[in-house]
This record gives structure tokens, sequence and C-alpha cells, in this order.
């Protein structure tokens, strides 16, 4: 196939195969299209990738009550077992896409190999409700799950939910129940775009530095402020008080280099923070953990970061 360019070989037959699929059902131009229609053909490929929930988890819907709406969300829970920590996880889909179904057996999956419940949160979507409607969700149901029950809670979030995962960290870090760990899978954090993987890899495979521009400027309200931490994490000026984090990315991804500097500025301010980046893997592997063994290895080190926090161990060294 022509047009790979430097990740023809770079990039294993598998995975390669996966982005195939990726790109028929979801193809890079369908960014021109009106936002319901890319919603329907994404959530079309969601069903079509959707694995079925582990045996053993069971899952309830609910609404949390915000102001003005509500905010559904879906509570997996091990049938059998206790929970020691619940986790609040944000999905992605570029602050456009997605929702409870599209990531429906990720969180049952996290839920089945880490013991912990998982409370998966439908926010409001742009372009329809602009920042920070997306971050407002993500904080009433943080607030929420603090007052509704007495667990530890972890934040973990991917792309998209993984810049709210870490805007709730930074707003709620001097809370009595402040978050014990937060786990981001190739988030967007705002950083440097004239650097790093920005650069490298300008033009990777399902998502490109002009994918990152069309989602930003969507999401944005007018005269958005450029240095606001709850739209862009790393353009903080405090990153002291943050919980253990761990940041996993893929090596083929423009965001990885975010996943970098957002562990060094948490480590320059005493904290403890982890950074991994997945060789030769890209955006969105963790829809590949089934048929990518590379993405499989990925998404085992996500459950055991996942895991480890919520014991409150830290054997990242």
């Amino acid at each position: 196939m022509t047009g790979r360019g430097k990740y023809e070989t770079r990039l294993d037959p598998a995975l390669w195969a996966y982005i195939d699929s990726v790109n028929a059902w979801y193809p890079p131009e369908i960014i021109g299209l009106p936002i319901d229609k890319q919603r329907a053909v994404y959530d079309r490929m969601c069903r079509a990738f959707h694995r079925g929930r582990p045996a053993g988890v069971k899952a309830s819907d609910g609404l949390i009550a915000a102001s003005g709406h509500g905010i559904p969300i879906r509570h997996y829970q091990r049938a059998s077992k206790a929970a020691r920590a619940m986790v609040l996880y944000f999905h992605g889909g570029g602050f456009i896409l997605g929702g409870l179904d599209s990531h429906d057996d990720i969180c049952a999956e996290l839920c089945a190999g880490t013991g912990f419940d998982v409370l998966s949160v439908d926010y409001r979507l742009a372009p329809e409700h602009l920042h920070s409607a997306a971050f407002e969700d993500a904080m009433s149901a943080f607030e929420w799950a603090a007052a509704a029950s007495d667990l530890p809670l972890l934040l973990c979030g991917e792309s998209a939910g993984g810049n709210l995962a870490a805007a709730v960290a930074q707003a709620t870090r001097r809370n009595a129940r402040a978050a014990i760990g937060q786990v981001l899978i190739y988030p967007g954090l705002g950083g440097d775009e004239s650097a790093g993987s920005y650069v490298e890899h300008a033009n990777a495979p399902l998502l490109s530095v002009g994918d990152i521009a069309f989602y930003r400027d969507v999401r944005s309200a007018k005269r958005q402020l450029p240095d606001d931490p709850t739209f862009s994490p790393l353009r903080d000026s405090d990153f002291s008080g943050l919980p253990p984090t761990v940041i996993i990315t893929a090596e083929c991804d423009p965001l990885s280099s975010d996943g970098e500097t957002y562990r060094d500025r948490i480590v320059a301010a005493g904290g403890k923070a982890w950074w991994h980046e997945e060789p030769r893997l890209v955006h969105s592997f963790l829809r590949a953990r089934t048929t990518v063994p590379a993405a499989a290895e990925a998404f085992t080190h996500i459950v055991a970061a996942v895991a480890a926090l919520g014991w409150g161990e830290w054997p990242y060294l």
C-alpha cells in the first residue's frame, strides 16, 4: 500500500492491519463532514470493534444531576468482589466523539483486570458544548463520586479524556478527597507543537497535527485563553501537590511529547510521575489490544498501573 511513508516498515503488519481497518471504518477525510455524520460513522466503528464484557463484570447506568442538565454515567463492578478503589474514566474522541458505549468494553476490562469499580463519564461534547462544558462535567462527576462513595478515587482517561483527567487532578489536588493517583493514556495536554513528537510524528497514522488543531478549534470558545490549565493542563504554572501519575503514550503519535513534559513538570515540583512511551505503536492503540500483541502488552501495562496506584504502590523507578 502506498502513502505509508516512513511508517511502512516502522510499524508491524498486525498494526497496519488495525490501522487499515480503522481507516476503512473512519477514513481521514471524514474530518470534513458535519459532526453528526462523523459521530454516526464513529459509533458504527466502535460497535464493530466492541469485544464484549468479561465474565463477572456487571454494569449499571445512572445520571448525575448537574447545573441545568444530567451527566450519564456507567458504573462497572465485579459481581462477587468488594472493590479497593474507584476509577473515574474519561473517554477519548477529540471532545466531539464517543460516549458510554464507545469505550464500554475497555472500561469493563479495566474493572475485571484491577478488581476496582470503574465509573465511565459521558461528558458533554463540542461543538454544541464548548469549553469548559466537558471539564465542568468531569469535575461534577469527581465531586459526585467523592460524595457517593468512600472508595479512594483514581483518575484515568485516554486522549481527550486524559486531558480531562489531568485537569481534574490539578483542580482538586487540595481537596480532602483528592485522587490518590492518575493514569493518562496518550493524553493531549496542550504541549509545545513546535518540537518533539509534534514535529517528528506530525503526520502519523490515525492522528496528525492537523487533526489535533481541528479538535482544538472545534472545542474552543470565543477568545479562548491559551494559558487556561482547564483547557491545556501543561499551561498550568504549578505542578505541585499532584497525585502519583503514570503516563503511557505511543511512540508514533504527535502527542507523545506531552507525556514526557508532564512527567518532567511533576517531578520538578517534587511529585511522583512516570512516563513510558510504547515503542512502534500509534494513537488509539487501545482498540488494537485484541489483535496486535504490542497493543495487548501496552494494555497490560495500563491495567497494572491503575492496580498499583489503587493499592498505594509505586513500583516505577
